[in-house]
């Protein structure tokens, strides 16, 4: 029986009326294990809508009880562990050993939201209704219910069973009817929801071209004749397939060859036993003589440099400015990396430099777009909108009351 998704509406899941389905492959085999809708603009402002009538009472909600809802999600991402590193496995094509260091940092992230009551003190909640396009949803939307917002969440067309495994979770913790929405689709749906004047705020990890996209349709609408023009690739691009990207990462490798770099390792032609049909890339090894392009596959890209000081300004020069990494044994030579890179997310002696749940992610330059990250301690500025009250109470102006003896409690 063919198996289709279904959007998340208002605490239910409901079957789109849609005409146009997007199929889910497994990148190994080329078997397709689900279909997405393109959501119908009817279903799309349902979403909303719900998200706009559950925040009347969600961002009134006490944040005690946002953080048991938290908790209790935290205990079932645990209990589904092995769910979910499987759900990523069959779409993404990861190993599984990656997988499972995939969910283990989701209850990480639940775990940073369940503290920010301190950080809360004082502050006043505004209407933030969002839109979180990418493979690890718990990422974004676990600060953003925690401060009283209301979600519409877009999976990635390619891979959303994590985000939907996540959402039945939701459910059955006790979140919210309204809270979490979920609605599938490509470029429509993403062009849907920058568009749409009650969503206050969108966030959105991925590629560079699919990111710019989003920024400025959602931010210059003076440019959206521009923005409509252009060609999205990967996800976002009607009829796109995984081995259209495969041909992407190719067509990259044999550019450096045509500009006189050197492979010393090409794995574009391997094939496996079994997985004929697999989108595989097998292991590469470029020399360049300078930075390159965002190539998104297993190619290590070897450009040398004479010192360190050269190696810093090679670094310095390239448009992107995610992270880089040193590994040495000199405390002198990695402070004189951290202190004159440019770039948002420093390793030394660890090669992949993601920051924990409690800090910000801050990627720069080319590879960040906006004024403040919605990830970590910097996720309290994007989540809400401050408000700032100047008060003046007479003391001759007082009412006596009766005492009260009993205890305080946040309702």
């Amino acid at each position: 029986m063919e198996r289709r998704e279904r959007n998340v509406i208002g605490g239910e899941f409901v079957e789109s009326k849609a005409d146009k389905w997007v199929e889910v492959h497994d990148p190994s085999t080329q078997t397709v294990l689900t279909r997405v809708p393109e959501p119908t603009n009817e279903e799309f402002n349902a979403a909303v809508e719900a998200a706009e009538t559950a925040f009347k009472t969600w961002s009134r909600t006490s944040i005690l009880t946002r953080q048991r809802v938290a908790m209790g999600l935290q205990a079932l991402l645990r209990e589904n562990a092995d769910v979910l590193a499987s759900s990523i496995v069959l779409e993404q094509g990861k190993t599984y050993n990656d997988a499972q260091g995939d969910v283990l940092r989701r209850p990480q992230v639940v775990e940073t939201a369940c503290g920010i009551t301190g950080n809360m003190t004082g502050d006043k909640l505004e209407r933030r209704t969002l839109q979180l396009p990418r493979h690890d949803p718990l990422m974004d939307y676990s600060s953003g219910y925690m401060y009283g917002n209301t979600l519409v969440l877009k999976p990635a067309e390619r891979d959303p069973g994590a985000a939907m495994i996540i959402a039945k979770l939701c459910q059955r913790v006790g979140m919210p009817p309204g809270v979490l929405n979920v609605v599938h689709g490509t470029v429509g749906t993403v062009n849907n929801i920058c568009d749409h004047p009650s969503i206050k705020a969108i966030s959105f990890v991925g590629g560079d071209k699919d990111g710019k996209h989003i920024y400025e349709r959602s931010w210059i609408p003076e440019i959206a004749e521009r923005v409509k023009a252009l060609k999205v690739d990967g996800g976002f691009e009607q009829g796109a397939d995984f081995p259209a990207a495969k041909q992407r990462v190719e067509g990259l490798i044999q550019s450096v060859a045509d500009e006189g770099g050197k492979i010393h390792l090409d794995g574009r032609r391997i094939v496996f036993p079994c997985y004929e049909k697999g989108n595989f890339v097998g292991p590469l090894i470029v020399a360049l003589c300078g930075p390159t392009k965002e190539i998104f596959g297993p190619v290590l890209v070897v450009i040398e440099a004479d010192t360190l000081d050269d190696a810093i300004a090679i670094v310095n020069a390239n448009k992107y400015g995610n992270g880089a990494a040193i590994f040495t044994q000199s405390g002198a030579t990695a402070r004189k990396f951290e202190s004159e890179l440019n770039v948002g997310q420093i390793g030394v002696n660890v090669p992949i430099p993601v920051p924990l749940p409690q800090f910000s992610w801050s990627g720069n330059k080319a590879s960040f777009l906006g004024d403040v990250s919605f990830y970590g301690k910097q996720g309290l500025n994007f989540y809400t909108q401050n408000k700032t009250v100047t008060s003046l109470w007479r003391a001759e102006d007082a009412i006596g009351n009766k005492a009260s003896v009993d205890m305080p409690t946040m309702r």
